[in-house]
């Protein structure tokens, strides 16, 4: 199993840690079930159409994440062919393009995200859908709000879902609130999610690890996922 340190070591006080320990937060979620996997926002307009610092990779898309971003995708590969190996399901959350009628809140608070041009939404060729998996165009942070996310996800027999993709503070979280909201348990890969700034990626891997998620480093999760695909494995026939 692997010894990788969590994201927030380093940057949330050990007293802060120790307390949450001794109320006891940030147990280990039970395993069990058919796993899903969720995979949120990895287009362009989030990492640049090729790594860069994130003060360079702004200039193309304002949206981008850069070479944090690009970090992330090797890990979000491996998660997403072990899955499909293991012919679980797998959904691809993405960001749909701003029309001008949907500005109001956007536009306002975050005025950069009206202006992407369309080849911004491509999905990113390493982490790109395969036809039968599933895409799920969405207008706001949680991949649940305002889509059939969770209908799918009954519907295949989901239990434990896997989330990973961007931004950490924002879709990410966004998501495994609700997820966690709607009764699944939420498996977080440390290494598979990203955001442009790290303090806040950190804290906020803390807040989910402490109260809605299992933030895991990336090969312990593809060991749960194993586990999860032998319990779903059909028992052969003597």
């Amino acid at each position: 199993m692997s010894t990788a340190a969590p994201p927030w070591e380093g940057i949330i006080p050990r007293e802060e840690i120790e307390l949450y320990r001794e109320i006891g937060l940030g147990a280990t979620l039970p395993g069990g079930g058919l796993a899903g996997l969720l995979v949120i926002d990895v287009q362009y307009r989030s990492v640049g159409h090729r790594p860069a610092p994130i003060r360079e990779a702004i200039r193309e898309y304002p949206t981008s994440c850069g070479e944090y971003g690009w970090r992330a995708v090797p890990h979000i590969r491996a998660v997403l062919e072990a899955f499909r190996e293991a012919g679980m399901p797998v959904v691809f959350a993405h960001v749909a393009p701003k029309k001008s009628y949907d500005g109001g809140r956007w536009a306002d608070k975050a005025p950069a995200v009206m202006g992407i041009p369309a080849r911004g939404y491509d999905f990113v060729e390493e982490v790109a859908p395969r036809d039968n998996e599933i895409l799920l165009p969405k207008q706001h942070a949680s991949a649940f709000f305002g889509t059939p996310l969770a209908s799918y996800l009954v519907n295949l027999g989901v239990s434990t879902l896997f989330v990973t993709g961007t931004t950490t503070s924002g879709c990410v979280r966004a998501t495994a609130v609700d997820a966690s909201s709607f009764g699944f348990r939420v498996i977080v890969p440390q290494e598979c999610v990203f955001d442009r700034s790290q303090v806040s990626h950190a804290v906020n891997l803390f807040d989910m690890n402490s109260k809605y998620a299992d933030v895991v480093p990336v090969e312990e999760a593809l060991a749960r996922l194993d586990r999860l695909a032998g319990l779903a494995r059909p028992a052969e026939r003597s």
